[in-house]
């Protein structure tokens, strides 16, 4: 039986305006950013290659670099239309702002969330890659793991985009990490144990799966809480035809859309960050192996921690000699089994650090040609106090305990930096992504969820949770997912309000949630033994 014609005009004076194509000004906005972030990278690379005061032999290097950076930046680009559609739901499906205005605004909340990130979101999504290919990420299995699983995410971001399913840039990007370390473990006929850091899998594993949970029961509560605490009837309410809300509401909504795009820009940005720094590391190692920018006095302390260190830890091994300490740790790391050599191996590469940056004076001394040997020394060392701590192995005396901690904050704070044209390349792909694309996820998230249409209370307390999960998950440096988070919080703030759920959608949602992980797993595990004979 057909609707009336009433209902049917009141549903299209409520629903938004989506159908309009980018303006001109949008086109403009989207072709100067764009220009601006081709500048910025290029010159970035430039004045940081020359600062180095060394150049590549070949173009080889520059040629993989641009492809590279082109495919990662690709996939911030799809995050962007991807997952900052989510943000911009709520304030464009009460009114609260134009589609297109709320579009631009989204992107440049999440271009100013990845320019104040701390970075530590970053480096904990590179350390789930195999040990092996972090150290050899300039050799041809490191540019088949980076182009694979890359591209994998890619693709299956795309593919979920067009069947408008709000599924996971993070889910995605991580199952491609596994796919990989699996896929080159059992090439390498190596023990599937050893192709990733399960211990960090595990951590960020817990992470994505309870943040969905968190999104539906969080936004349920305070949903509940702002029905027995605010009085306003109109907060209940749908929209009132095309018109918008009361300003207050208006600007709650506005602000907690600005929240989750800032929180967005901030977690999800950093991921393309850490993969761009291995691809740098991996290319151009003279210019970014180490952090050129540590300033003479620091180093100076680097080498006096360094040499405390190691002989702390000399006495607490009594000069135990190891053949080859590199191996040693490197096998530790990649197995967590501790040999009983593992301390006097670390004692030794401590002390090679100390020899190294004492001699060469400053990090920005330090050749070209030993940019890599010293910044590998410094990852294995890194690592093995981490695993040492997580594992509880390691029995050294407090002082030495002192001196590990300090060594390895100074060791992250030379290797894991993120130079700022990075962040503004990265913004800026964010930022694009944002202005297109967007109308499929916005159309699942505002009109396929529920089975009425969201109201203004219902928005709002997605949003918040959404802001404070992602924000909180960004301080601890642990991946969430926007996509997960915001649409649990609109499924829990539906639910409480006994709206109900239109179940189809639920079940894709729970389907894309849960096959997302072994699709990109196979996808990139499939690339990169494509790839692996080619490069």
């Amino acid at each position: 039986m057909n609707a009336p014609a009433t209902d049917v005009n009141a549903q299209q004076l409520t629903r938004p305006k989506l159908d309009h194509g980018l303006s001109r000004r949008t086109l403009v906005l989207f072709i100067a950013l764009l220009v601006i972030g081709v500048i910025v990278s290029g010159w970035g690379i430039f004045d940081d290659v020359s600062d180095a005061g060394a150049v590549a032999s070949t173009w080889l290097p520059y040629g993989l670099l641009c492809l590279a950076l082109v495919i990662a930046l690709g996939f911030e680009f799809v995050n962007g239309f991807h997952d900052t559609a989510n943000a911009v739901a709520t304030v464009i499906y009460t009114h609260s702002l134009p589609a297109n205005i709320a579009v631009v605004w989204s992107g440049c909340c999440n271009f100013a969330g990845v320019l104040t990130s701390s970075g530590a979101v970053a480096f904990s999504i590179v350390a789930l890659l195999p040990v092996d290919m972090i150290l050899q990420v300039g050799s041809s299995n490191g540019f088949a793991m980076i182009f694979a699983l890359l591209i994998a995410a890619i693709i299956w971001n795309l593919g979920t985009w067009w069947l408008g399913l709000p599924a996971s840039s993070s889910h995605t990007l991580i199952g491609s990490i596994l796919g990989v370390g699996l896929a080159n473990a059992w090439m390498e006929h190596r023990s599937l144990g050893e192709s990733v850091d399960w211990s960090q899998v595990t951590k960020v594993a817990y992470a994505l799966l309870l943040s969905p949970l968190v999104g539906f029961c969080c936004a349920a509560l305070l949903f509940w809480a702002l029905k027995l605490v605010v009085k306003q009837k109109a907060l209940y309410e749908e929209p009132k035809g095309s018109s918008p809300p009361p300003t207050w509401i208006r600007g709650l909504l506005i602000l907690t859309c600005s929240g989750v795009s800032f929180a967005h820009g901030s977690n999800d940005g950093q991921k393309g960050m850490g993969l761009i720094m291995l691809i740098l590391v991996g290319t151009l190692p003279m210019a970014y192996a180490l952090d050129r920018a540590v300033p003479a006095t620091q180093t100076t302390q680097f080498v006096a921690v360094a040499q405390v260190t190691h002989q702390g830890l000399v006495t607490d091994t009594h000069n135990q000699h190891v053949d080859d300490p590199r191996s040693v740790l490197m096998d530790y790391i990649r197995t967590r089994k501790a040999p009983s050599e593992v301390t006097a191996a670390l004692a030794a590469v401590t002390g090679l650090i100390a020899d190294e940056v004492k001699n060469y004076g400053t990090l920005a001394k330090v050749p070209a040609q030993a940019m890599t040997n010293v910044r590998n020394d410094m990852f294995l060392t890194s690592e093995t106090i981490r695993l040492l701590r997580n594992q509880h192995l390691d029995k050294f005396s407090p002082d030495t305990n002192t001196n590990l901690d300090a060594f390895k904050r100074q060791i992250d704070e030379a290797t894991r930096f993120i130079p700022f044209w990075v962040k503004i390349a990265v913004a800026i792909a964010l930022g694009l992504g944002t202005l297109v694309g967007w109308r499929r996820i916005v159309i699942t998230v505002g009109e396929r969820i529920g089975k009425a249409h969201l109201t203004y209370a219902q928005g709002a307390s997605a949003e918040l949770v959404t802001m404070t999960t992602i924000g909180a998950a960004d301080m601890f440096g642990m991946p969430v997912s926007t996509t997960h988070v915001l649409s649990s919080g609109v499924a829990g703030a539906m639910a409480a309000n006994g709206s109900g759920l239109q179940m189809g959608t639920v079940r894709n949602l729970i389907l894309a949630w849960v096959f997302t992980l072994p699709a990109a797993m196979a996808l990139s595990a499939l690339l990169f033994w494509l790839f692996h004979s080619p490069f």
